[in-house]
């Protein structure tokens, strides 16, 4: 398997569009242990252009060419979502590690195959679910984990924004896509609340508007979910919306706590913490939390775990997990168990 020789790991990102630009090449810049050596677009003067434009040393319109390369030791995949699944046994098989953003695919099966290639393989496979790194998530499980606000009842979460502007054409192309504003934005709301609190899924009921067809997904979701401590806990989640929120809130029986924002990095985001004493109006108080570029954080997160030849932060197992969540909402059938 190819390692880095330095302190530093050497990413190709495959799929070079605008959220690799805008938000992943410049993380890989930020971060104290990444160098980014190679680019790939569907265009090779597409990519010559790019990788000029930004200084990248490699260009490639071939997915093999790049991860065959000696000079790159682990790739970011941000393509569409239909690629994610050939792109990554194709990088196991080079004996390149994998960062692949959410939804890791189109469905269980393909996950499944991402999980056994990179393991066949010997390599570091990892899931985009960064929101894990933010200290405003971490504040809130360790509030949660305190008693603090008593034993938690329902988890409510909540991400809308209006995918009329997105730049990526295929959004509500089911067959590039796989799903929606559930597979775009609804899986960050999943992730965060199973590992905010620590639990198993057990049932799980989705309203999807409208019915997804072959060809176009769901333009919203609301599913609600309950989990093995007894725990209920809704998303609701939507491309046709005319403001861009994000919002998490735990509510248990002595007090709650919420935020705005909870999925965004590189700011200072206040978390509201609300305590009750009985029929008495209780106790509020804000904290304010610095949250990091959490795209600087996976990347570095990634890079240590292969330097150190540790665990993957996030392992390919979560991304399996939350996509049998979201498999099940689509088809309204139960996967295997889904576990934390």
């Amino acid at each position: 398997m190819t390692l880095s020789t330095g302190n530093k790991i050497r990413y190709g990102i495959i799929g070079f569009g605008g959220f690799a630009e805008r938000a992943i090449a410049p993380a890989m810049r930020a971060s104290s242990n990444a160098q980014l050596v190679a680019l790939q677009k569907r265009s090779l003067s597409a990519a010559r252009q790019k990788a000029a434009a930004y200084n990248i040393p490699l260009a490639f319109d071939s997915v093999e060419e790049l991860v065959q390369h000696k000079e790159v030791d682990a790739v970011f995949i941000v393509s569409a979502n239909s690629q994610h699944c050939s792109e990554t046994v194709t990088a196991a098989k080079a004996r390149k590690h994998v960062l692949v953003e959410k939804p890791m695919a189109m469905n269980v099966v393909e996950a499944k195959k991402m999980v056994d290639a990179c393991r066949k393989n010997g390599v570091k496979l990892m899931v985009g679910h960064m929101v894990r790194f933010s200290p405003l998530v971490l504040r809130i499980k360790e509030i949660v984990r305190s008693g603090e606000i008593g034993s938690v009842t329902v988890v409510k979460t909540e991400y809308v924004y209006d995918g009329r502007s997105s730049r990526r054409t295929w959004l509500t192309d089911r067959r590039i896509a796989g799903g929606g504003p559930l597979f775009d934005i609804g899986v960050h709301c999943l992730d965060t609340l199973r590992f905010v609190l620590d639990a198993d899924v057990v049932s799980v009921a989705g309203h999807l508007e409208p019915k997804p067809t072959k060809t176009q997904t769901e333009l919203t979701a609301m599913v609600s979910l309950r989990l093995s401590n007894g725990i209920l806990a809704s998303i609701c989640c939507s491309f046709a919306s005319s403001i861009r929120r994000s919002t998490i809130e735990v509510i248990g029986t002595e007090g709650a706590v919420a935020a705005t924002d909870f999925t965004i990095g590189d700011r200072a985001i206040p978390l509201n913490v609300t305590l009750h004493a009985g029929e008495s109006s209780g106790e509020h108080r804000v904290e304010t939390i610095d949250v990091p570029n959490l795209y600087v954080e996976e990347i570095t997160r990634f890079s240590s775990s292969i330097l150190g030849n540790q665990q993957s932060p996030i392992p390919g197992e979560v991304g399996l997990e939350n996509q049998q969540v979201l498999d099940w909402v689509l088809t309204g059938r139960p996967g295997s168990s889904v576990k934390r």
